[in-house]
C-alpha cells in the first residue's frame, strides 16, 4: 500500500466506535446480555435490557503491564 491509501487515524477512531454501537443495538435487539467494565469500581457485569447487572469478577492486578514488568527485571 501506498502512504496516500492509508486512512487518517480519526477515521478509524470513529469508524471503531460506529461499529461498537451498531454491535451492542445488535445486542440489546436481539435480548442478548452485554459484559461491561465499571472504571470506578473496577468491577466486570453481565447486564441485561432490563438493567439487572450480575456481577462477574474484578480487577485482578492493579498495574500495567509495562508497570509489573519493570519490577520483575
Amino acid at each position: 500500500m501506498r502512504r496516500e491509501e492509508y486512512i487518517a487515524d480519526e477515521t478509524v477512531v470513529r469508524r471503531v466506535n460506529a461499529a461498537v454501537r451498531i454491535e451492542l443495538e445488535k445486542k440489546k435487539a436481539l435480548d442478548i446480555p452485554i459484559v461491561v467494565y465499571d472504571r470506578e469500581t473496577q468491577v466486570i457485569y453481565h447486564e441485561s435490557n432490563d438493567g439487572t447487572r450480575v456481577e462477574l469478577g474484578k480487577r485482578m492486578r492493579k498495574e500495567r503491564y509495562s508497570e509489573r514488568i519493570a519490577k520483575e527485571t
